[in-house]
């Protein structure tokens, strides 16, 4: 049994990465491993901010930790909110007024769309790897579902008439971004890589 710290905060991040990684690897959160303090976030890019978080947390408990960093690219906004995407309504990271704020900026804008992009950085005693997933779509007019988190209300995916809020948890994961990216790190058959 392998164990990985997340390091992230946030509960829907824990849960999601929760349900797509293999039954094999104990996932353990931050809070598990007595870590509860803000974890920094200072980079400007997703790759920067993914390996910053990994490594504050395998520096703090010495066991393999993964971190995400996702940005919502808005091609209409010139990639904008990208690596600000959390705190794109400022820094109290409040989805809703990232929300409003987002639906604002592209008011009358008939070119919706956009990606979202994750970058995965795992960070072990062997060194940092790092694991990219996309998926395309486009920015909804309005708020569609109440499932996920973030700006999952506003996006639908390419092939979907239905925002990633409106679908199941299972729906969601196979054609996420987070998905795509984990697939990457733990490949087709879901066995970890060298951990």
């Amino acid at each position: 049994m392998k164990t990985l710290v997340l390091a992230t905060q946030n509960p829907g991040k824990i849960s999601e990465i929760r349900d797509l990684l293999p039954e094999s690897i104990t996932v353990v959160s931050c809070k598990e491993v007595g870590i509860t303090e803000d974890i920094p976030e200072t980079g400007d890019t997703l790759e920067a901010n993914a390996e910053q978080k990994a490594r504050y947390m395998f520096d703090r408990c010495g066991l393999p930790c993964l971190a995400d960093d996702t940005g919502l690219e808005v091609e209409a906004l010139d990639g904008a909110p990208g690596v600000y995407s959390a705190r794109y309504a400022g820094p109290e990271k409040d989805s809703e007024k990232n929300i409003d704020k987002l639906l604002l900026a592209l008011a009358g804008n008939e070119n919706r769309r956009a990606r979202f992009r994750t970058v995965l950085a795992m960070v072990s005693k062997s060194g940092t790897q790092f694991y990219e997933g996309i998926v395309r779509g486009t920015i909804a007019e309005k708020r569609m579902g109440n499932s996920g988190f973030g700006y999952d209300p506003v996006f639908i995916p390419e092939g979907e008439t239905r925002s990633f809020a409106q679908m199941t948890k299972a729906e969601k994961n196979q054609i996420s971004h987070r998905g795509r990216a984990l697939q990457k790190a733990f490949g087709s058959n879901q066995n970890p890589g060298s951990i």
